[in-house]
């Protein structure tokens, strides 16, 4: 009974990350004009080292893993330069980028960890806050019927999606204990068998998968190494970084645990480690998936058991197609009103790291204000920088980027170089006193 709910529970988070999981691979394929069979493949290796890169992430041992209920997926954060990579060099030259890109992050990964000191609460509430917000806009558009549908905004769909939202929340006023952390499932269930009832469910994708998938290293041929490509591929990577952190954070405050800069230390290399498999096997960099953090406080389960069997039934949905297929079953609209409690969490938990945070000082309002405002100006205006250097929109284009190296470097100038200043300043003067 216990396995049972854990692998419940497991399901939940791989429900919750496997609408991001999969389209990175549509996108990528699609644009880069791959075949059915080869995009099929795409799909299914992605999701099989998605379940790879998570147990990788979730262990902890001398070497790398940060010991979290984390789940990694592939980060969107890479699609345009992938995508720009494949046109322009060809996709053997994207696999080349990713695995440099990964054995550069697991080197450089003890580099990455002496940072901490640049992440107080004021930066990772705010990071935290902005993730959550950015993530809202892709629950309404899914509450909605999904960004690009031709019934986006109809009445049916939205009263699907309520639906779903007042159930899991009347499940979670109801229950404790197994009902109450598996809410999100039960509602995603429920959901989906009225949505079949309204005719809403494509059984399509069900029947047309196979059954059995065999994973193969370099499927899309022998990687090539250009140095452009592998320059633009550690930027990406570094920019997930700063998004990973800002998780790493999160999840330790709600499991109560102090991160030390060796275990910060070993998700990097954890990180790094996934990264450079994924180019291995022809899938895709990987970060941690931020929508999992608000499944993890509002189920109350903490523990890493879940995250283990999430990862494991992700390898199994990459080996065997018939079974992911059932979950993309689930229309967009049920998805969308599952979404709002799940990303509003991450919202609601930024705000509860802010309240650790002296408010009464003017420098940690202003990083707060312009961090959050500048995430949630970038989400709402995408094409606000549009105009700048394909390179430097890696930085830009994000919403969680973009506020999150504002909360940085604010914090740097604000609070961490006029504390130096004063800190020499008074031993300077108590040297001239003595």
């Amino acid at each position: 009974m216990k396995q049972m709910k854990a692998t419940a529970i497991g399901l939940q988070h791989v429900l919750a990350m496997y609408a991001g999981a999969v389209i990175v691979p549509l996108i990528v394929g699609a644009q880069l004009g791959l075949s059915g069979e080869k995009l099929t493949y795409l799909v299914s290796i992605d999701l099989l080292m998605c379940g790879i890169a998570t147990i990788l992430q979730a262990m902890s041992n001398r070497f790398f893993g940060i010991g979290l209920p984390v789940v990694l997926g592939c980060t969107f954060t890479a699609v345009a330069p992938m995508i720009s990579i494949g046109s322009n060099f060809g996709i053997t030259a994207i696999y080349g980028a990713i695995i440099f890109t990964g054995l550069f992050v697991f080197l450089c990964a003890p580099i990455f960890g002496k940072l901490v000191q640049y992440f107080p609460p004021v930066v990772t509430g705010s990071v935290v806050t902005i993730i959550g917000i950015t993530l809202i806009p892709v629950a309404m558009d899914n509450m909605a019927g999904g960004a690009d549908s031709e019934n986006y905004g109809a009445i049916s769909n939205l009263m699907l999606a309520f639906g779903v939202l007042v159930f899991i929340i009347v499940l979670q006023r109801a229950f404790t204990g197994f009902v109450r952390a598996v809410s999100i499932l039960i509602g995603l269930v429920i959901g989906t068998i009225i949505a079949a009832v309204m005719g809403k469910v494509d059984f399509s994708p069900l029947m047309d998968s196979a059954w059995l998938h065999i994973p193969k290293p370099f499927y899309f041929g022998t990687p090539t190494f250009e140095i452009a490509p592998i320059i633009t591929m550690i930027l990406v990577a570094i920019v997930s970084i700063v998004e990973s952190t800002g998780v790493y954070f999160a999840l330790s405050d709600i499991c109560d645990r102090k991160l030390t800069e060796k275990e910060i230390t070993k998700g990097y290399r954890a990180e790094g480690l996934a990264i450079f498999l994924g180019g291995f096997m022809n899938a895709f960099p990987y970060t941690t998936y931020s929508q999992n953090v608000g499944l993890v406080q509002l189920s109350g389960v903490k523990t890493r058991n879940v995250i283990f069997i999430a990862g494991g039934l992700l390898i199994a949905i990459g080996l065997i197609p018939k079974i992911g297929a059932i979950t993309t079953l689930i229309p967009e609209p049920v998805l969308g009103g599952a979404m709002v409690p799940m990303f509003g969490m991450v919202v609601a938990y930024g705000i509860k790291m802010l309240g650790n945070v002296d408010l009464k000082k003017q420098e940690n309002l202003l990083i707060i204000a312009c961090s959050v405002g500048m995430g949630l100006g970038v989400t709402v205006a995408p094409d606000l920088f549009a105009k700048f250097p394909e390179q430097i929109q890696i930085l830009t284009d994000n919403g969680i980027v973009a506020g999150s190296f504002m909360a940085i470097v604010l914090n740097v100038f604000l609070n961490i170089v006029p504390n130096k200043v004063k800190k020499n300043t008074t031993h300077t003067t108590q040297e001239v006193a003595s």
